[in-house]
This record gives C-alpha cells, sequence and structure tokens, in this order.
C-alpha cells in the first residue's frame, strides 16, 4: 500500500517517522518554508527535514486547487492519504487515492472540533480527552470515525505535556488504522458516523485569548495557564510555540510596564488577604483571590530564559506599590 503524508509540524513528523518505518511512503506534502529571526533565515518544516533524512519526494503547494500540485499528487498513484496537522484540502485532492484520505485529530471527535484541540481540552477543564482517526470529508473534522483512544488527564498536566502523551497514543492509534486498511484489502472498513454538532470547539488561538484576564476565577485562570503552557518539566519548554503560546499578564513596577509568561501556576489556600500580589521575594508569588491564591510556579519574562519563581524573585524584587494591569 502507497502512502502520501500531509502535514507540517512535530507533532505530524514523529508520527511520520513510525510510518516511513513500517509502510510505503511515496512522498509528503508540507507547508511552504518559513522567514524566522532577526536575520530572516530559511525555516523548513519539522516534516519536511524529515522527508529529506528519508529522500522522499516533497510537495509545497501554494495552492492546494493548483492543476500541476493535483497532478503531482496523481502521479504518485497512492492507494492512501494520510492528514495530520495541516490545511483544510479541497476535494480535488483528498477523492484522489482510491482508498480515501484520512485524518488524526488530537481530540474525541465530535468534541473540540478545530485548531487547538490539545490546549481547549485542558483550558475548559475536561478530565478525559484523546485521539481520533476518521475520513477527511467536504467539512473541517466532521468525517466518518474510524478508531479512537481515550486518556484520563488531571488539572496539573500542561499543554506541552499533554502534547507528548497524545503523539504516543496517535502513533499507535495510526499504526492500528493502517493495518485496518492493509487487512480489508481494498474493501470499505467500518466506521462510525459522527453527530452532525458538538457543544465544544477549539478555534484557533489568539494574543488577545492568551492574556489573564485577572477578573475571571482563580480556577478559569489556572486552567488557562496550564492549557497554554509550553512547559515539560522543570524550565525546559516544548518549543513549538504556536502549539503552547504561554498565557501572559503584565506588571507596572513604577518605572515601565513589563509583560510575564506564566507556564505553572498551583492553587493554594490562603488565612489572611492583605493584597492582591503577596510574595516573601524569595519562595513565592501569591496572586491573591479572597480565601484563595493563584500561587506562580514558573515563568518567563519578556527577552529573558524561563525560570521558576525561585530563580525569577532573585533579581526581582515585588514592591508593594506594584500593580498588575488588567
Amino acid at each position: 500500500m502507497k502512502i502520501v503524508f500531509f502535514g507540517t509540524p512535530s507533532f505530524a513528523s514523529i508520527i511520520l517517522d513510525e510510518i516511513i518505518n513500517n509502510h510505503n511512503v511515496v512522498g509528503i506534502v508540507t507547508s511552504t518554508d518559513t522567514k524566522k529571526g532577526r536575520g530572516k533565515k530559511i525555516k523548513e518544516s519539522a516534516v519536511k527535514i524529515l522527508a529529506k533524512e528519508n529522500n522522499l519526494p516533497i510537495l509545497q503547494p501554494l495552492n492546494l486547487k493548483d492543476p500541476k500540485f493535483v497532478d503531482d499528487l496523481i502521479q504518485l498513484q497512492a492507494d492512501l492519504y494520510i492528514v495530520i496537522a495541516f490545511r483544510m484540502l479541497p476535494k480535488i485532492v483528498w477523492e484522489i487515492p482510491k482508498l480515501g484520505t484520512i485524518n488524526l485529530h488530537a481530540s474525541l471527535l465530535p468534541n473540540y472540533r478545530g485548531a487547538a484541540p490539545i490546549n481547549w481540552v485542558i483550558i475548559n477543564g475536561e478530565t478525559q480527552t484523546g485521539v481520533t482517526t476518521f475520513f477527511i470529508n467536504e467539512e473541517i473534522d466532521k468525517g466518518n470515525i474510524i478508531l479512537s483512544k481515550t486518556i484520563e488527564i488531571n488539572n496539573n498536566i500542561t499543554a506541552a505535556q499533554l502534547h507528548n502523551s497524545l503523539i504516543v497514543i496517535g502513533k499507535n492509534l495510526m499504526t492500528k488504522t493502517i493495518e485496518l486498511f492493509i487487512k480489508s484489502d481494498g474493501h470499505e472498513i467500518n466506521t462510525i458516523k459522527q453527530l452532525n454538532n458538538s457543544l465544544k470547539s477549539a478555534p484557533k488561538l489568539s494574543k488577545e485569548l492568551s492574556k489573564i484576564n485577572w477578573s475571571d476565577s482563580i480556577i478559569k485562570i489556572n486552567a488557562k495557564i496550564h492549557g497554554l503552557s509550553p512547559l515539560l518539566s522543570n524550565n525546559d519548554l516544548l518549543k513549538d510555540v504556536s502549539i503552547c503560546p504561554s498565557a501572559w499578564f503584565e506588571i507596572h513596577d513604577e518605572k515601565e510596564v513589563k509583560r510575564i509568561k506564566v507556564q505553572k501556576s498551583e492553587i493554594v489556600e490562603i488565612k489572611n488577604r492583605n493584597a492582591k500580589i503577596d510574595t516573601d521575594n524569595s519562595t513565592y508569588l501569591n496572586i491573591n483571590f479572597n480565601n484563595k491564591a493563584l500561587s506562580i510556579k514558573n515563568l518567563q519574562m519578556q527577552g529573558k530564559n524561563p525560570m521558576n519563581i525561585k530563580q525569577f524573585l532573585q533579581g526581582n524584587k515585588i514592591k508593594d506599590s506594584f500593580k498588575l494591569i488588567d
């Protein structure tokens, strides 16, 4: 069975590597190269880098309906297309392979259709999530479900940690899905039709969404911090900022306004609420909410490296006059 793979970020490349090692991948489709940083250096997608290492044909179309691109796909004569973390495909593309075009989505469909399912399940305080394979059709994330796998999550998990957990189960689920196609020997495989509507969606993240609103409840703020956090462990961050942009707030330190990204927090009990910002300038930094406080554990100042709260307070003393900016 010949496969063409569509994808761009590291999440997709890790699963592509598993597929390459076990199946016949005849080409990949990925995003065009971008220019990053002050030097405007060319940045290739993680999927492209892996494809080059394996000497695979690479297509990088600007327009997915371009006749030249469509013809190039047809010439690859693939039986199955696999899509992970890529743009919405037009019908002229996804209807090409005889076995169809399938997608791996990082949620339990039909819930959390959209661009950022990993983040929104945490932001919304879900206790379960998972991955789903399904056939692509005319509507985003609404095709018939092939397989799914559920995992339990808690309110301490970060988006980066969940991202890495879903890669592991995603690889296994995609392997099982491909095996179904192989065993079917060209015959139709069993699927489950999705419900038409879902009350839980996963829209694209934005800078404004990532801003902490201190008038929100402490539970909501804590969930937002974890749902946008790139923290894996200690001060180790997931490098894909688009997946984990970090929640942020601004503080006025008498001289200027400083932006701080928060990457880990904890809700703690407090006895007295003397001020909104409470710290011993050594071991803790709390934002008080009545009888509870949001204790900031890991953060990153603009232009600085990530650090835990003790490291931060060693070089940044918080005064009573400092104010949070709404």
